[in-house]
């Protein structure tokens, strides 16, 4: 199970960094725009507003990324759990405020990932 959630964890990690990726760099691009639904005016108009918010997401990430690289266990545990609620926040309240969709996407890999790094234990 250890395994598997340290699988999981990255692979929320790595989800993380392309969603900042998304939001900070390609946001007002016409690959950004298709993925978001957001015509040119609207991308442009909100871009400070993305770069923010994938700023965000690479904290959830380096949270997560610390949580596989801290050689103490405890220590990663910690950064681990850490992470992975606050992803699980962050997609709650996605899926209230912006679409349903979110908590599919970005809460359901975190949820996975917090039962199997509980169950793999510290």
């Amino acid at each position: 199970m250890k395994v598997a959630g340290e699988v999981v964890v990255g692979l929320v990690a790595a989800l993380h960094l392309y969603f900042m990726y998304l939001e900070m760099v390609l946001w007002t691009t016409p690959r950004g725009r298709a993925i978001f639904g957001t015509g040119e005016e609207q991308a442009q108009q909100s871009a400070a507003l993305a770069k923010n918010q994938g700023l965000y997401n690479g904290f959830l990430a380096a949270a997560l990324v610390l949580g596989l690289a801290v050689r103490n266990h405890e220590a990663a545990f910690e950064f681990k759990l850490y992470g992975l609620v606050c992803v699980i926040v962050a997609a709650i309240v996605g899926a209230l405020t912006v679409s349903r969709r979110i908590l599919v996407v970005q809460g359901a890999p975190a949820i996975v990932g917090l039962v199997l790094v509980l169950v793999g234990g510290r």
